[in-house]
């Protein structure tokens, strides 16, 4: 890879940290894990219900196969599921990337 070509890809990487930080951090404060957990335990349960949604179509099916109305409620259960999964680790990454401010963290600068 050329040099000019690596030197845009830094350039790139950087602009990209920048821009989500000074547009994600304004919106969020710093977070912290007492902050989190209700986004984990959210994800948790979103999980109980489509695994619990499986575990029970399995028993009332027995040999057959699910009707069309239990199929969409197995579907529904896991877009939400799914959705809320996506949403944890946008946030995960938020953190991760230094997009998030984190309570405590007296290195707080712009990434």
């Amino acid at each position: 890879m050329s040099i000019d070509k690596n030197r845009l890809l830094l350039e790139l990487s950087k602009s990209i940290r920048d821009i989500n930080y000074d547009i994600i951090n304004p919106s969020i404060s710093d977070v912290n894990m007492e902050e989190l957990a209700p986004i984990l335990e959210m994800v948790a349960r979103s999980r109980a219900v489509y695994l619990t949604d499986m575990y029970d179509l399995a028993k009332n099916v027995g040999d057959g196969l699910p009707t069309k109305e239990q199929m969409h409620k197995l579907r529904e259960s896991r877009l939400m599921f799914e959705e809320l999964l996506h949403a944890a680790q946008a946030v995960e990454v938020a953190v991760e990337r230094g997009y998030l401010g984190v309570d405590g963290d007296s290195s707080r600068r712009r990434p």
